[in-house]
């Protein structure tokens, strides 16, 4: 396959670097998907790993031979030969050439006291481990990328050996050299003093790698293309060893859309929040909802200011449009929002709302008085939809809570059962729905547990599809620390239908009765979505 020419080649390195993350596990499978969204998403190159040093990455190669990219080249990682051995017969090489990808990248040491302290050899036994080993590559036929480890750590210490290695790499035949901050320290400055001397020692294709330990992998990346490398490694989400690496998530479209370097197409672009998404789901990890560009916050408005400014233009406070890299802007309701920013969520949940009537003055102090009082509806969007119901004045719920008592009661087990003692929780309820009251009762693992199977089955007699409905996230967050037991809280509960989900919240001193509230609501907010569906309840 015939990779298109662009000013700038992407590298991803994800399936290796972004594997060494803490907690990041992917298998072989994990790897083939994401190396497929990578391929859709128009990255050059993909590095699916370092043959020969785990079985997890020789069965990855070996699969991959079927894998068919129509925008990526499969890379295979791995270093120099061994100090005095023959690149012919060094067993990493042969991995490499084992797993028979068109690129191979070689990682070798640039930084002279890395080569005397952790290689242990000599500073002119490490030069011709460049050479022999790039050049072994190229007589097979093989695209070669040197990585120049620690280069800008060995820049500072021993400039001329540093370059020294680089001048090594392409005489050998190198088609890309990647000056590497490995140890993610350096500065943009820095970056851009050592390739604009890199340039003038060497004709060769030049990339940069960077790490982001000193937060600024992604500066340096666009600080080196601006110095003149045509060729940037990262990974997605900028996962990675440590503090992690370069986050191609936030390069890319700063390349496209910032410095107009076309590296992908607007239509592969408008995938990246899609693939950042994918990839951490893979990860089994959540994805940092602050992450420029394609982050859930990204582009969320809460100042009142802003969202009356973006109701009559948008760009005000975007600095791009967040549909080129499929996103897009939200509203959050607060105490800091403003009638317009009520309106736009009115608007948003599909809920007209008058621009001049007083209703959404009133419907925004409700919001000040329950947020004083712990409510937050940033993340409960649900309970918020039924505030703004509730605002109306022909509103009729489909049910009312009457009262609720729960009740906890340690019992010692029957000396035939195994363990001393036992917890039991008992919920009672009283709900009336239209003109009918019913009194139930059910156990539960937990006081909160027993209250939601006492709802449900109140409920389930005038509603049987609500049995749809299940809890599948339950947060409890002290609001006031300083009162210790006694501090109000704030419950966050998740739910699902199978097919959709939603979000409500509930504040009180008392634990019990803030998840009454979070959970009464979320059963309400379903029960009116199906109404309204015109579903028969």
């Amino acid at each position: 396959m015939a990779t298109k020419l662009t000013p700038i080649q992407l590298y991803d390195t994800t399936l290796r670097d972004g594997a060494q993350r803490e907690g990041i596990s992917f298998t072989v499978e994990d790897k083939l998907r994401i190396a497929r969204q990578l391929d859709e998403l128009g990255v050059h190159f993909i590095e699916g790993g370092w043959p020969g040093s785990n079985p997890k990455d020789d069965e990855f190669f070996a699969k991959a031979q079927s894998l068919t990219l129509s925008n990526s080249l499969l890379a295979a990682f791995g270093s120099t030969r061994r100090p005095k051995t023959k690149a012919e017969e060094d067993p990493s090489l042969g991995a490499l050439l084992a797993a028979k990808t068109r690129v191979v990248t070689l990682v070798g040491k640039s930084w002279d006291l890395h080569v005397t302290h952790v290689l242990e050899t000599s500073l002119e036994e490490n030069l011709r481990m460049i050479a022999d080993s790039i050049g072994y590559l190229k007589s097979k036929g093989r695209m070669a990328f040197f990585d120049a480890e620690h280069f800008f750590d060995g820049y500072k210490e021993n400039a001329e050996y540093a370059l020294e290695t680089l001048k090594v790499a392409a005489e050998a035949g190198a088609d890309c050299i990647v000056l590497c901050d490995t140890n993610g320290g350096a500065m943009p400055s820095d970056v851009a003093a050592a390739l604009d001397a890199a340039r003038k020692v060497t004709g060769a294709p030049l990339g940069i790698h960077a790490h982001n330990d000193a937060e600024l992998a992604v500066a340096n990346t666009l600080a080196a293309v601006q110095a003149g490398a045509t060729h940037v490694q990262g990974t997605i989400n900028g996962y990675g060893e440590r503090c992690g690496n370069a986050n191609l998530c936030s390069i890319i479209p700063t390349l496209k859309l910032k410095m107009g370097i076309d590296c992908i197409s607007a239509e592969q672009l408008a995938k990246l929040t899609e693939v950042a998404h994918y990839v951490t789901e893979i990860a089994n990890l959540t994805l940092d909802t602050h992450l420029p560009y394609v982050g859930a916050s990204a582009f969320t408005h809460k100042a009142g200011l802003h969202v009356a400014a973006m109701m009559k233009w948008e760009e005000s406070y975007h600095h791009i449009d967040p549909e080129l890299v499929g996103n897009r802007w939200r509203t959050l309701v607060s105490e800091l929002s403003g009638k317009g920013g009520i309106l736009h969520k009115a608007r948003e949940r599909g809920l007209e709302l008058p621009p001049q009537d007083e209703q959404a003055g009133a419907i925004l102090e409700k919001i000040k008085i329950m947020e004083s009082r712990g409510f937050q509806y940033d993340g409960a969007e649900a309970s918020f939809e039924l505030l703004i119901r509730r605002a109306q004045p022909d509103y009729k719920p489909p049910f009312e809570l009457v009262d609720f008592m729960v009740v906890v009661e340690k019992r010692r087990r029957p000396p035939t059962m195994e363990g001393g003692e036992e917890l039991l929780s008992e919920a009672t309820v009283k709900v009336k729905v239209g003109s009918d009251v019913i009194h139930t009762a059910a156990e539960g693992n937990g006081p909160v547990n027993a209250l939601d199977a006492a709802l449900r089955k109140a409920l389930l007699v005038f509603y049987p599809s609500l049995k749809a409905v299940r809890l599948v996230d339950y947060k409890v967050r002290a609001i006031d620390e300083t009162e210790g037991t006694g501090s109000r809280v704030r419950v966050l509960i998740e739910s699902s239908d199978g097919e959709h989900e939603w979000s409500t919240v509930g504040s009180s001193t008392n634990i019990i009765e803030a998840s009454w509230l979070a959970l009464a609501d979320s059963l309400e907010y379903w029960l009116l979505k199906k109404a309204g569906e015109g579903d028969v309840l």
